[in-house]
């Protein structure tokens, strides 16, 4: 049997809008005419959801969060693009996520996620599943967070700047370069302090997969070795190389603004 849709009478829902069963929308919220809002979503009050919002299913965003206004961009001259929340996703108090500029046409952010209080997520960001973002923390445009990432209260974000899967940040970092996966990054400056050990542990990697990425980051980071010739060394004494170590690597090698070491 279906869940009903509740609509509180102080709601403002454009007729255009699409929305699933079981959605609850509380008082005083703004749901535009673009807007798609999947089964089971709550949006307990005070929420803004801007044409070009795209709303998983079972979706909880707390009072004050807005979605889809327009990108912070003075290159947007206000094309219709999106901001995509996916299933399961919690929001809390004034979440902001700006939809994408043309760059993309989105900005995403994905299942089973947790964003704290007053965080912010810029036009172009895509964040993966799995993600925890404490509060205060400021995305710029263009970043990219990985899925299982964790990043520390007040920290700040830099333009296409990417967070690598699995890694940990810890509070008021300024992250001006790209986190390797797989890592644990603290102090200031900001530096790469271990492997997430605990962490891959929880999720089920193995001992033996663990033990071969903090190989890989002994070599790339405390043999005295540039990153290039870190790499080739590791590559050089491995002949089979362990596909979660395949991955660093290749995150590495596509890194753009340089990785922390």
């Amino acid at each position: 049997m279906s869940m009903p849709t509740i609509i509180h009478p102080t709601a403002v829902v454009d007729p255009a809008a699409r929305i699933g069963q079981g959605v609850t929308i509380g008082p005083f919220c703004v749901v535009e005419a673009d807007v798609e809002i999947g089964d089971g979503t709550t949006l307990m009050s005070h929420v803004v959801l801007a044409s070009g919002a795209r709303i998983g299913r079972d979706v909880r965003i707390h009072p004050g969060a807005i979605v889809a206004t327009a990108p912070q961009d003075l290159k947007y001259n206000g094309e219709p693009t999106l901001a995509i929340i996916g299933d399961r996703t919690v929001l809390r108090e004034c979440v902001t996520v700006n939809r994408g500029t043309t760059h993309s046409g989105k900005a995403e952010v994905g299942s089973d996620c947790l964003l704290m209080a007053y965080v912010h997520v810029a036009h172009d960001c895509i964040v993966g599943s799995h993600v925890i973002i404490a509060n205060s923390v400021q995305l710029g445009g263009h970043v990219e967070v990985g899925d299982w990432a964790i990043l520390g209260g007040l920290t700040g974000v830099h333009q296409f700047c990417r967070i690598g899967a699995h890694s940990m940040v810890g509070a008021c970092s300024r992250v001006v370069k790209d986190v390797p996966l797989f890592t644990l990054c603290g102090k200031e400056p900001l530096t790469v302090e271990g492997v997430n050990a605990v962490g891959l542990r929880r999720r089920g990697f193995t001992g033996e997969t663990i033990a071969a990425i903090d190989t890989f980051y002994h070599t790339l980071l405390r043999s005295g070795l540039n990153t290039s010739d870190g790499i080739a060394a590791y590559e050089a004494a491995h002949v089979s190389i362990e596909p979660d170590v395949r991955a660093c690597i290749d995150f590495i090698r596509a890194s753009k603004r340089g990785i922390y070491r």
